[in-house]
C-alpha cells in the first residue's frame, strides 16, 4: 500500500491509499467513508479486495484525516466532484465505488453525475439518507445529530471506549475507528474533522436529496444496508431502502446483520459481497 496525494481542486488535495494486488487485471474499488470517518475504516475491505485480484483506492475526503481541511464548501455535490478528479488524477479504469453511510449519498451523486466513471456503486448503509424527510427543519435536525465534543479527551479513554463498544470487530477496524482522532503530543486526541466543518458536511446531507437523483443512475447499484436490531429504524430503512430498489433501474440488495459500520466490523463478508458484484452482475 502507498499513500499519495491528489489535488482536486483549489486548494484541496486528497490523501488516498493504493492498494495493488500481485497480478494485475481485476475490476478496481474506489472506497469513500462516512461522515466524521476516514480511509483506514476500510483497511480490512481493502486487504479482502486485493487478495480477490482487485486494485483499491481508499481516501480521506476533504475535511477527514489527513487531507485537505478548508473553509468550505462542503456540500455533497462538492464532495461527489472532489471523487471525479480522484478517479481522473488516478487514471481509474472505470472503479465500482462504494462509500458508506454520509459517503454512500456522496457515491449516489457522483453516479448520478458522471455515469461514464465507474462500472457501478455500492451503497453500504447510506445512500438513501435523506434528514430532510426525518426533521421538521434544519434547526432539529442540527441538535439531534451535532456531534459530541470529544477534542482534549485522553487518547487511552478514547481507545478504551471503542474497544469495550466492538469487542467482536477485527484489529483493522478498531484502528481504523482509532485513526479518525489526531493524537496530541500531551496525549489527549482531537477529530481530524473539527465540529464546525462537521456541521458543514452535515447542513450539505440535509439539503441533499438522494430521492430525486434515483431515476438518473444509469450503472449497477448494489444497495447493502444494516439491520442492526432496533426494529424501528430498521423498518423505516426497509421503507426507504424499498423506495430506492423501485426508482433505481438496476438495483439490488443485500442485507448484513451488525453495525452501522459494517465494513469496521466484518471486512471480508462485504469484500465478498462486493467481489461476487464484479462477477455475477458487472458488465465488462
Amino acid at each position: 500500500m502507498r499513500t499519495v496525494n491528489v489535488r482536486v481542486a483549489d486548494g484541496v488535495e486528497l490523501a488516498a491509499d493504493v492498494w495493488l494486488p500481485a497480478a494485475q487485471g481485476g475490476v478496481p474499488f474506489l472506497l469513500v467513508h462516512g461522515l466524521a470517518s476516514n480511509a483506514r475504516t476500510w483497511d480490512g475491505v481493502a486487504a479482502a479486495l486485493v487478495a480477490n485480484g482487485h486494485p483499491a483506492v481508499t481516501v480521506d475526503l476533504r475535511g477527514h484525516g489527513r487531507s485537505s481541511k478548508p473553509d468550505g464548501p462542503y456540500d455533497v455535490a462538492t464532495v461527489a466532484a472532489d471523487l471525479a478528479a480522484l478517479v481522473a488524477g488516478l487514471e481509474l479504469d472505470r472503479p465500482v465505488v462504494a462509500g458508506q453511510s454520509w459517503g454512500g449519498n456522496v457515491v449516489l451523486e457522483l453516479a448520478a453525475r458522471h455515469p461514464e466513471l465507474g462500472r457501478g456503486i455500492v451503497c453500504v448503509d447510506g445512500g438513501w439518507l435523506e434528514p430532510s424527510r426525518e426533521f421538521p427543519d434544519w434547526d432539529a435536525c442540527r441538535a439531534a445529530l451535532a456531534p459530541p465534543r470529544l477534542a482534549g479527551r485522553p487518547f487511552a479513554e478514547i481507545d478504551g471506549y471503542i474497544r469495550s463498544a466492538h469487542p467482536d470487530w477485527p484489529e483493522s477496524g478498531l484502528r481504523g475507528t482509532l485513526a479518525n482522532f489526531e493524537v496530541r503530543p500531551d496525549g489527549t486526541v482531537a477529530p481530524w474533522l473539527s465540529f464546525d466543518h462537521h456541521i458543514a458536511v452535515l447542513r450539505g446531507l440535509w439539503e441533499h436529496h438522494p430521492s430525486l437523483r434515483y431515476a438518473d443512475l444509469a450503472v449497477p447499484v448494489l444497495l447493502a444496508p444494516v439491520d442492526g436490531g432496533d426494529t424501528d429504524w430498521t423498518r423505516r430503512k426497509r421503507r426507504d431502502v424499498e423506495q430506492a430498489v423501485a426508482m433505481i433501474r438496476d438495483a439490488r440488495v443485500h442485507w448484513f446483520a451488525g453495525d452501522h459500520d459494517i465494513h469496521a466490523q466484518r471486512p471480508d463478508e462485504l469484500a465478498g459481497v462486493m467481489h461476487a458484484m464484479t462477477t455475477d452482475w458487472l458488465p465488462g
